[in-house]
């Protein structure tokens, strides 16, 4: 069984590779971080000009007609340089969702505009530090009017348009389904939020009846969303172990180059150990993440356990990675002007994008004892 991916896809990973070089260095990544800038513009146009962001979008709704493996390899390459834009919240999230559920006038309205750039999407399903769930979700939509507050919301202030995860009224998980909501109407507030990676924005979006329309069949939207949840934990784990490898790379390049008392402090047996060690966290994500990558462009009836188990190895190799980077800088590492920074803030937000390490240990947890029970 072949895990590589296809000519192809190398083509294509090797062309993002070589326009992020070029186009979104560590100066571009500061350059927001110190700024008022909320996205790196003028990469995110470069990435719409390229099509990255209608790739898993069918031709007929103006995308590219590719799948799950091509997001796999393009994520990895944003990964790579810690990309400020919003591709993850508006590719594997909002585009995602609307393509599972939404109707055919849904599709047809916003999947070209996703696709050509002309729209920025997201999914706004918490509501405070609670985990989302049927019991948390308080946010409503009747008669069509959406009420309730939002945050974290990612790229919720640049968003344009946000798939919304609701309280119908139903019981149990039968209790949420999905809306979606244009977010420059009426009835709606952005507010900016803090948080340890700036360059990934958050914000708050408070809903006092704005207008917004059921996607998906009332009372699915628990499901759909864990369905959509399951594709971004496999794209978000290649952006993990693309920043984890180039933390990685950062850590073992200045080993090479300092010198403590005559000697490379890349000699010395403590840092051979954190060199070491992230290796092996992030070949183990790796191969999670493939084999997450497989189940999903398949369908396969392990991919709940393969998402899962991508998205817990993949965080731990990326704030162990990133954290080591740090300490394998020394004192310089923790200084403003270092690089090393972007790549633990983004660990760190990442980490946490999709729901927390122990919302994914559950739900890995859950359904091998479902599977073993069977």
């Amino acid at each position: 069984m072949n895990f590589d991916f296809s000519d192809d896809q190398k083509m294509l990973k090797e062309q993002v590779s070589k326009f992020l070089s070029d186009k979104c260095g560590y100066d571009v990544v500061r350059r927001v971080l110190e700024s008022d800038e909320l996205y790196a513009e003028d990469v995110w146009k470069g990435l719409v000009e390229m099509g990255l962001t209608g790739t898993a979008i069918p031709e007929e709704y103006g995308g590219l007609g590719l799948g799950a493996l091509e997001l796999c390899v393009v994520a990895e390459e944003l990964g790579r340089v810690a990309a400020p834009v919003p591709f993850s919240s508006s590719v594997f999230l909002a585009t995602e969702a609307i393509k599972l559920a939404g109707s055919e006038e849904q599709k047809q309205k916003y999947l070209p505009k996703l696709a050509a750039g002309e729209i920025i999407g997201t999914l706004a399903m918490a509501e405070g530090t609670n985990a989302p769930s049927p019991r948390t979700v308080k946010a409503s939509l009747k008669g069509g009017k959406l009420t309730g507050t939002k945050m974290p919301v990612p790229d919720g202030e640049i968003a344009d348009i946000a798939v919304v995860l609701v309280n119908t009224g139903g019981s149990g998980d039968k209790a949420l389904s999905l809306a979606i909501v244009e977010l420059n109407g009426s009835g709606i507030s952005k507010e900016q939020l803090k948080t340890i990676d700036p360059t990934r924005g958050q914000a708050a979006l408070k809903f006092d009846g704005a207008a917004a329309e059921l996607m998906g069949a009332e009372g699915e939207g628990w499901d759909l969303v864990r369905r959509v949840l399951d594709g971004a934990a496999v794209w978000t784990a290649f952006e993990q172990v693309g920043g984890a490898e180039t933390a990685m790379w950062m850590a073992r390049d200045y080993a090479l180059e300092r010198y403590a008392f005559g000697r490379q402090i890349g000699s010395y047996q403590a840092i051979k150990h954190k060199l070491a060690d992230m290796y092996v966290k992030i070949e183990l994500a790796r191969s999670n993440s493939y084999y997450g990558a497989m189940m999903l462009n398949d369908n396969g009836a392990e991919l709940v356990e393969a998402a899962a188990a991508a998205r817990i190895s993949a965080t731990q190799a990326y704030i162990y990675a990133a954290q080591e980077n740090i300490q394998t800088h020394g004192g310089i590492g923790y200084t403003w002007e270092a690089n090393t920074q972007f790549f633990y803030r983004r660990a760190k937000l990442l980490a946490l994008s999709l729901g927390s390490p122990l919302y994914w240990r559950e739900r890995l947890v859950t359904q091998l004892e479902a599977r073993n029970a069977a």
